[in-house]
């Protein structure tokens, strides 16, 4: 038996839309915050959603320039991370979120036009990786993908402890809406 494949999207079409799903969740979680709740620690972390943003949208430029430069002597700017996960006092929360959806685009615009997905990268060494190893583009992203879904569900976490608002019921509840009006 064959299936048809005519509206099966490939690889890349697949990878941008699964991101663009993790992506829209965190979001949902970020809607309708004030600058105050955003950089609330409201859990036992020090993690702020404001600072979760801020981090995200470093990672994937600091993954999407590792890629495009393939530096073989590049190195981990410890010093530069210092503030990797906090909203200091010249970022604001709107900013950052701005921030992060423009890289998001632009992310996905690389997926689309990147060369090879089997490309081997260099990545660059870290006190925690002294060892130069080698990544494929595909397996970076991947790496985005994961770090984006473990900080979506530490949001999560975090905005249910400010407010009690629950991403999985919001989304529900306007996916119910939504069937409601078709």
């Amino acid at each position: 038996m064959m299936i048809a494949s005519a509206n099966v999207p490939g690889e890349r079409e697949t990878l941008i839309e699964i991101y663009g799903d993790q992506r829209k969740a965190l979001l949902v979680t970020l809607d309708g915050l004030s600058e105050d709740d955003a950089r609330k620690a409201s859990t036992v972390s020090e993690l702020t959603l404001g600072g979760l943003v801020k981090h995200l949208t470093n990672l994937e430029k600091y993954w999407i320039t590792t890629i495009a430069e393939a530096d073989p002597d590049s190195e981990f700017d410890v010093a530069g991370a210092e503030n990797a996960y906090t909203l200091t006092d010249g970022d604001t929360f709107e900013a950052w979120l701005a921030e992060y959806r423009d890289q998001a685009q632009r992310t996905d615009e690389f997926i689309a036009t990147v060369p090879d997905l089997d490309l081997l990268i260099p990545v660059p060494t870290a006190p925690w990786a002294p060892v130069r190893q080698h990544h494929t583009v595909r397996r970076i992203l991947l790496h985005l993908f994961r770090e984006t879904a473990q900080h979506s569900g530490h949001a999560d976490l975090i905005r249910e402890s400010i407010d009690g608002q629950s991403t999985t019921t919001t989304m529900a509840s306007d996916a119910n809406r939504s069937s409601d009006r078709a």
